[in-house]
């Protein structure tokens, strides 16, 4: 603080007298700009930290009253919470701050808390202290010091920090081995800025644990389908901040049971969960079974039941739950689970008492749950219920360009499963790999269909190398079989039916021919291959423009599109 000066005046070089005290006012206001901004600080009184040590006031650290003794710290206005039952203690800090920092003003605020260790009651009090104090950023530089008080008041001081309710920076202090010239224990100071946007190298491990995210959700496949790695980008955001239910929507073979697999160990490894992952397909527990070997029974219960049995519900506690298929379960079951998603309790069969489980839950279905809600086969307040994150996955022919890198992975798997190197031959994986992303390559059951056929090709591998003829008999098995789904209702009938209702809706696919299904569904996934109209024209009438000297594939394909009130931009949107 600066001492007044008396006024008098002072003779100028040219004779002109200023009064002194005018001059002294305008020194003063330049050593004002010249001086440090002095801080602002928030703190609770340390009821153990700031009493004086047993060899006198000065012989060990003390937080608030250390932390003024800073000279690269100048502490103009000091906040001190602290209870009234502490107030001997309080006058002795508030004594011995202005001994070692004249300058720093020592505001007391009492903090009346039943239970410091109750999280509501502190925040709430906190809460109510950043709004009394009416802080202004731009006048006042704040640092709320996180030192002293419980672990819940410093949690709550950081909360309402990070939120801005104190428009301030974090302080942290801490002893030092050695004391200063004086003898006296200052200890150490570190401001902690929370725009993160600040730190480059916390920023980049985030972004690192994101690819490594998704990288675990792909597998470790670095697939080049730009939509599927949208919808992945978007999985890994979410699973680990939400417990809601997920729904995987997508064909027979498309990955879903995968994909619910790596959610799970990803919410895992993020500390989301600490129980098993139980996997079940409902197409697999039809009928009178599917209530027991979900919610479990009572021994006696019916004929056979010779023990109690928990269920998978129970079995899935603090877990994920995947239910495939769940379109299969019945109306009862439905009821049932959707009890257990919102209240966490369900009834065993035959048992007058409630279980519990706090599971976690995704589900599967290759069908439009939708129609199956019109058809009075789902229930629509469980469909309401899952469909909050709700991600569909496409086929293999929907994403051909991440047929190659589902190939490496593939060999590489085989290998790691029986302890030996296979792969292709030059040539050989070549021809594979041309047959597999051209049009003759159907792959009805997606990645299950290329799992088989890269098992299969690895098997015969003599010596752990694919030859050629390896895959010419491979695509010979492949196309034979692909025939015999073509001769009937093929495996991607379904599949066909909800495609084409994603785009026209039920009713008007049900009002096709059944030829028109199949030829509309085959241009639709053909378009989607392609970026433009006129690629897809290209492949879809190679063989009829062969014949023609004059072509316009683009304006043929608009037309059939246009029969159906359809265009390129909806069919590949």
């Amino acid at each position: 603080m600066h001492k007044a000066i008396p006024p008098f005046a002072v003779r100028c070089t040219d004779g002109i007298e200023f009064p002194w005290r005018d001059l002294s006012c305008g020194i003063e206001r330049l050593i004002q700009m010249d001086s440090p901004r002095g801080f602002t600080v928030i703190s609770f009184l340390g009821a153990q930290l700031d009493r004086p040590g047993r060899g006198g006031r000065w012989d060990s650290w003390r937080p608030n009253v250390s932390m003024c003794m800073h000279e690269d710290l100048l502490v103009e206005r000091l906040v001190l919470m602290t209870e009234r039952k502490f107030g001997k203690l309080y006058n002795q800090v508030e004594q011995d701050i202005a001994t070692v920092s004249p300058e720093t003003e020592v505001e007391k605020k009492i903090v009346s808390l039943r239970d410091p260790w109750d999280f509501e009651e502190v925040f709430d009090a906190l809460l109510s202290l950043a709004n009394d104090l009416q802080l202004d950023p731009e006048k006042d530089d704040v640092l709320v010091h996180m030192t002293t008080g419980t672990h819940v008041a410093q949690i709550c001081l950081f909360l309402l920090t990070e939120t801005r309710h104190f428009p301030a920076r974090l302080l942290q202090t801490g002893p030092s081995r050695k004391s200063n010239a004086d003898g006296n224990h200052i200890g150490t100071w570190q401001i902690i800025d929370l725009d993160m946007s600040r730190f480059d190298r916390l920023a980049k491990r985030f972004a690192q644990e994101h690819q490594q995210g998704e990288s675990l959700l792909k597998s470790g496949i670095q697939t080049r389908n730009a939509s599927f790695n949208q919808l992945i980008t978007q999985v890994e955001r979410v699973a680990p901040l939400s417990t809601a239910p997920m729904l995987l929507m997508g064909p027979t073979g498309a990955g879903k049971s995968q994909l619910a697999k790596q959610i799970y160990e990803l919410k895992k490894q993020r500390h989301q969960l600490q129980g098993p992952f139980v996997e079940v397909n409902c197409a697999t527990i039809r009928g009178d079974g599917s209530h027991s070997t979900l919610f479990g029974h009572k021994k006696g219960s019916f004929t056979g039941a010779t023990n109690d049995r928990p269920g998978l519900l129970r079995a899935a506690n603090t877990g994920l739950l995947f239910l495939d298929e769940i379109g299969e379960l019945g109306l009862d079951e439905q009821a049932m689970l959707l009890r257990a998603l919102e209240e966490k309790r369900f009834l065993p069969l035959g048992s007058d008492k409630e279980a519990e489980s706090d599971f976690q839950l995704i589900a599967g279905t290759n069908r439009d749950l939708g129609s199956a809600v019109a058809k009075g086969t789902f229930r629509e307040d469980l469909l309401a219920r899952i469909n909050l994150w709700t991600y569909r996955l496409p086929g293999l022919r929907d994403r051909i360009e991440d047929l190659e890198p589902n190939v490496d992975y593939e060999l590489v798997r085989y290998s790691a499963q029986v302890g030996r190197r296979v792969h292709f031959a030059a040539e050989a994986r070549r021809r594979y790999l041309e047959f597999a992303t051209s049009g003759s390559g159907h792959w009805f059951g997606n990645f299950r269909d290329l799992n088989a056929s890269m098992t299969r090709l690895c098997t015969l591998a003599d010596g752990g190398r694919i030859t050629e003829s390896d895959v010419r008999g491979e695509i010979a098995r492949l196309e034979a079989d692909w025939r015999r789904g073509d001769a009937g209702d093929s495996p991607s009938s379904a599949g066909d039916d909800e495609l084409l209702a994603e785009l026209v809706g039920t009713v008007r696919v049900d009002q096709l021919d059944r030829f028109d299904r199949v030829q509309l569904a085959e241009v639709v996934r053909t378009c989607r291959r392609h970026r433009s109209l006129s690629a897809a024209g290209r492949e879809l009438f190679a063989a009829s423009r062969a014949r023609r000297a004059s072509t316009n594939d683009t304006d043929r394909l608009r037309k059939y599109l246009a029969r159906f009130d359809l265009d390129f931009a909806t069919v590949t949107g």
